[in-house]
């Protein structure tokens, strides 16, 4: 398929964009793309099997467990300045 530019201008008007530089290089390109998919599109996949993840067995799910973590306690350890679970900084804003 041949991008022209009647069929730009029907795409610049679809995508509210506005194509003004290099107009023959920008339908070089679409139509480079276009060929490109028309290629892909030629191919036989009616025997590939649909790939929808890439393990065997659909996704594994971990259980769910509630775990206690001192990681907040360990991380405020090394603040300069701390209140309660929280850090204490400079006013920044007037």
């Amino acid at each position: 398929m041949q991008i022209d530019e009647k069929l730009l201008s029907k795409l610049e008007k679809l995508s509210a964009l506005r194509i003004t530089e290099n107009r023959n290089e920008t339908l070089m390109q679409l139509s480079e793309i276009v060929n490109f998919v028309e290629k892909l599109n030629e191919l036989d996949l009616s025997a590939e099997e649909v790939t929808i993840n890439t393990i065997k067995g659909g996704t594994p799910l971990r259980v769910d467990e509630i775990r206690n973590s001192e990681v907040v306690d360990e991380i405020l350890n090394h603040a300069p300045q701390k209140q309660e679970h929280f850090f204490v900084v400079p006013k920044i804003i007037e």
